[in-house]
């Protein structure tokens, strides 16, 4: 018997955490609680959570700096941020220090839970061991190399370290070669609702992209932006 995944609840309202923690138990969940920031980063550096839901607004520390902090020890958990209506949130900012969704309160606990099994069934297809016979299922563009299997990429033989979203941008794009896509098409088929009329968001991941796969930034020969429209990958005319 497998045993069960363990979150991580940082938030300081009582009510909030009893919430979560009651309805992700019942989801087979081993869930550990935290009132505040310190506590939170402390018990993700003794503990292999594998996944952490938090709050933005907490007592000394906000979890902006608590997510900023887990990325700088070099701690890959990931995080679902939560975020009052009225509060201000830059989502960009906060997928910037690496946290991997949010969600606006006040959300049904169904959803949560739904967003929590989304991003661990993410994060497991990205490590997932891959058979040796499946690897030689790739795309391969110019001098890079795409295995949709194992979430891995290559730019002239060497590994592309890539999060999911930025590898899942590539791969529709990828797929896609040759097609003007509008920021509004990405954004709604790799994010779907997440992020709904944030087109920064793909700017922000393109920009990602280009710095890992091009060789000049300033004149990418992958991924062209169409002025008005979107962006087009292609395979360079001289690789």
């Amino acid at each position: 018997m497998s045993m069960p995944q363990k979150v991580l609840v940082v938030d300081d309202e009582e009510s909030i955490v009893t919430l979560i923690t009651y309805n992700l138990e019942q989801a087979g969940f081993q869930v550990d609680n935290a009132s505040d920031g310190h506590e939170a980063i402390q018990l993700i550096k003794l503990n292999n959570y594998d996944l952490v839901v938090l709050d933005l607004m907490l007592p000394e520390m906000d979890g902006l700096e608590v997510c900023r902090q887990i990325r700088e020890e070099q701690l890959k958990t990931p995080i679902l941020m939560l975020t009052a209506k009225d509060e201000e949130f830059d989502k960009v900012l906060g997928l910037e220090l690496g946290a991997d969704d949010y969600m606006t309160k006040p959300f049904s606990p169904r959803e949560l839970t739904a967003r929590v099994r989304a991003i661990l069934r993410r994060v497991d297809y990205e490590v997932r061991p891959v058979p040796e016979e499946k690897n030689t299922e790739k795309i391969s563009i110019g001098h890079l190399t795409i295995y949709p299997e194992s979430y891995e990429a290559y730019i002239n033989g060497d590994l592309i370290e890539l999060t999911p979203k930025q590898f899942e941008l590539l791969l529709y794009l990828t797929n896609n070669e040759g097609k003007v896509l509008r920021r509004d098409q990405l954004l709604n088929a790799v994010w779907n609702y997440e992020f709904v009329g944030d087109t920064r968001i793909v700017d922000v991941h393109i920009s990602h992209l280009r710095e890992k796969i091009e060789p000049n930034t300033k004149k990418p020969t992958y991924i062209k932006t169409v002025r008005g429209l979107g962006y087009k990958f292609e395979e360079p005319r001289s690789v």
